[in-house]
């Protein structure tokens, strides 16, 4: 499988629309989801580290899932991140873990995943009883968010409806939205949803 991030992780810390929203998805989880020390809690699609880099202080250990190897390598070698953070290389929809964790986060990485549905299975699978998801990413747009032609996006975002519908499908209670941040880019201004689910 070609790494689709390789020529973008070296600078990816310092874009800025990246760095916006992984503030803005950490004060709006911080907000809704209790982070306390005894939680194991798996980033999914952890990119660089930006988003696990502001949880993991708060928590027992984050489990970092990634298809990206050059990406979880700028997140390796992130020292604030040493002893705190396990990398995991692979697609858990197709190889699972083999572990459990109590929740798991994630930032506009399920659009890059083809099958929304299997993808939230997985991730109930991965959880523990009672384990709680917080996952942000775009609310359905036109498609212009991403540049054309861009490889690996799969969804011009979610509709919040139709995804709580799936989520309610691969297992999950008491999905509740709200809007974590706006991404500006141009004229337009681009809603980030997050959504919290507990694993019935």
């Amino acid at each position: 499988m070609s790494d689709l991030f390789q020529d973008k992780a070296d600078d990816w810390d310092t874009r800025p629309i990246p760095a916006q929203i992984s503030e803005g998805v950490f004060a709006s989880l911080h907000e809704h989801v209790a982070l306390t020390e005894d939680l194991r809690v798996m980033d999914f699609g952890a990119g660089t580290g930006l988003v696990c880099a502001q949880i993991a202080p708060h928590v027992e250990r984050v489990l970092a899932v990634d298809i990206s190897r050059a990406m979880l390598d700028k997140l390796a070698a992130k020292p604030e991140l040493a002893g705190k953070v396990e990398i995991h290389c692979q697609n858990i929809v197709d190889e699972p873990l083999g572990a459990t964790v109590d929740l798991v986060v994630s930032a506009m990485a399920m659009h890059h995943v083809e099958d929304t549905r299997a993808l939230l299975r997985s991730l109930n699978d991965h959880l523990a009883p009672g384990g709680r998801v917080a996952l942000a990413d775009l609310d359905a747009e036109d498609g212009s968010f991403h540049p054309p032609d861009t490889e690996g996006v799969f969804h011009a975002g979610f509709d919040r409806e139709a995804l709580g519908e799936l989520l309610a499908d691969a297992g999950f209670a008491d999905v509740r939205f709200v809007t974590a941040c706006e991404v500006h880019k141009g004229e337009r201004a681009y809603p980030i949803f997050l959504v919290t689910a507990t694993k019935a």
